[in-house]
C-alpha cells in the first residue's frame, strides 16, 4: 500500500506551493507571510458563516414573532409598510440575543470542518500553535462582542421604546378607519360602534355606541349625527343631538340623558396601556442605575438586573467562542474526527444559557446576588481560556 498525503486546502496552496532541496531553508518572504494568509483564510470563513447563520436565525425569529401582528394588519386593513416598520423595530433585540450563540455555532462548525478536512493538521505541520489557530476566531468574537455592546447600550433600548410608542399609536389611531357604515365595529374590547352612513369628510349619521368600560353600569349612546376626528390622544367622536341610556346599578331603573353635543373618546380603553412609564428594557443605562421615576422595591431590583445584564451579556460571545475552540482544537487527533467534544461543548453552552436566565431571576428577587451575573458571564470564558492554554502541548 502507498501512503497518500493529506490534500492541501486551496487557500493555502499559493502560500506553500514551492519546492526545496533536502536541507534547504524555506524562502523567508513566503514563510513570514504564511500566518497572515492563514488568518485571512480562517477569518473569511468565519465571517461569511457568521453573517449567514445570524441572518437566517434572526429572520426565523422575526417571522415567528411577527405572526402575532399579521391578524391586526389583515383584519384592520393596515398597509404593509406599517407591518414592516412595527416588526423591524424588534430586530435589534433579536440580533443582540442571538449573536453570541451564533458565534459559538460558527466557530464550532468551521473548526470542526477544518479538522475533518485535515486543514488543521497541515497548519500545525508548518509550525502554527493552537494560539495562532485560535487568534482569528477570537478576533471575530471580539468584533461580535463590540457589536453586542453597541446594541445593548444604545440601539435595543431606543428601538424597544419606539416599538412601544408606535404600537400604542396604531391602537389609538386604528378606530379612525375601522368604522364602516352598516357594520357593528368592535373598536376595542369595551366599545362597539355602529354608524348608518359615513361621509368622505368623516361625517357620521345614525350613530349607536355600546360603551362597556364601566362594567357595573354599561351605557348605550344614540346620536343623530357626529364627526370623527383624530387627535394627539387618539380618535374622538363629536356627537350631536343624541341620548345616553344607562341602567342605575342601585335602583335598576333606566336613566335617560339627552344632549345636543357630546364628545366620546374611542381610545379611552387603550389609555390604560399607554407608555406613561418607561420599562426597564427601554431605559438607557444611566437611568437604570439612577431611576428618575418612582419605583417599587421589586421594580428597582429588576432595573438593577437589567443594567448588569446589558454590561455582561456581550461577554458571552467571547466565552462561547473559547468553549468552541477548546472543543475543536483540543484533544487527541483522530483520523475520522470525534463527536464527543463538540456535543459536550453544545451541552455546556446550553447549560450556561439556562444558568444565566436562572441567575437573572434570582438576582431580581435578591439584589445581593447581583455579582453572580458577572460570575456567570466571566468565569466560563476564563476556564475555557485556561483549558485552551493547558491543552496546547504535544499530542498523540
Amino acid at each position: 500500500m502507498s501512503n497518500v498525503a493529506p490534500a492541501t486546502p486551496p487557500a493555502l496552496r499559493p502560500a506553500i506551493a514551492f519546492h526545496t532541496a533536502p536541507g534547504q531553508n524555506l524562502p523567508q518572504m513566503q514563510t513570514s507571510s504564511l500566518p497572515y494568509r492563514i488568518d485571512r483564510y480562517i477569518i473569511s470563513q468565519l465571517t461569511l458563516a457568521l453573517v449567514l447563520v445570524t441572518t437566517g436565525l434572526v429572520a426565523l425569529i422575526w417571522l415567528t414573532q411577527s405572526l402575532r401582528f399579521i391578524q391586526i394588519i389583515v383584519d384592520h386593513g393596515l398597509s404593509p409598510f406599517v407591518f414592516v416598520k412595527l416588526t423591524a423595530l424588534l430586530v435589534p433585540s433579536f440580533l443582540a440575543t442571538i449573536l453570541p450563540i451564533t458565534c459559538f455555532i460558527v466557530v464550532l462548525f468551521i473548526y470542526t470542518r477544518m479538522s475533518g478536512d485535515r486543514e488543521l493538521t497541515i497548519m500545525r505541520g508548518i509550525g502554527l500553535s493552537d494560539a495562532s489557530l485560535a487568534r482569528p476566531a477570537l478576533g471575530v468574537a471580539a468584533v461580535a462582542m463590540l457589536v453586542c455592546y453597541i446594541l445593548n447600550l444604545g440601539l435595543v433600548p431606543a428601538s424597544l421604546g419606539a416599538f412601544r410608542s408606535y404600537q400604542f399609536e396604531i391602537r389609538n389611531q386604528i378606530a379612525a378607519f375601522l368604522l364602516q357604515p352598516g357594520v357593528f365595529t368592535p373598536v376595542s374590547e369595551d366599545i362597539t360602534v355602529y354608524v348608518q352612513s359615513r361621509g368622505a369628510d368623516n361625517g357620521l349619521r345614525g350613530i349607536l355606541i355600546q360603551d362597556n368600560r364601566d362594567a357595573t353600569a354599561p351605557a348605550t349612546i344614540l346620536a343623530r349625527t357626529g364627526q370623527l376626528e383624530v387627535g394627539a390622544n387618539g380618535p374622538v367622536v363629536l356627537l350631536q343631538d343624541g341620548s345616553r341610556q344607562q341602567i342605575d346599578p342601585k335602583t335598576g331603573r333606566l336613566d335617560l340623558l339627552t344632549f345636543s353635543r357630546n364628545i366620546l373618546s374611542l381610545a379611552q380603553a387603550a389609555k390604560d396601556n399607554a407608555p406613561e412609564d418607561i420599562d426597564a428594557a427601554e431605559a438607557p443605562l444611566p437611568a437604570l442605575f439612577h431611576p428618575t421615576i418612582p419605583l417599587t422595591r421589586e421594580e428597582r431590583a429588576k432595573w438593577q438586573v437589567e443594567a448588569q445584564r446589558r454590561l455582561t451579556a456581550p461577554l458571552s460571545a467571547l466565552s462561547f467562542t473559547l468553549i468552541g475552540l477548546v472543543a475543536t482544537l483540543g484533544g487527541v487527533f483522530r483520523r475520522h474526527g470525534g463527536l464527543l467534544r463538540p456535543v459536550g461543548a453544545v451541552g455546556t453552552v446550553t447549560l450556561l444559557v439556562a444558568l444565566g436566565l436562572g441567575v437573572n431571576n434570582l438576582a431580581a428577587r435578591d439584589t445581593s446576588l447581583l455579582p453572580l451575573i458577572w460570575v456567570d458571564a466571566v468565569v466560563p470564558g476564563l476556564v475555557a481560556a485556561w483549558l485552551l492554554v493547558r491543552q496546547s502541548g504535544p499530542r498523540g
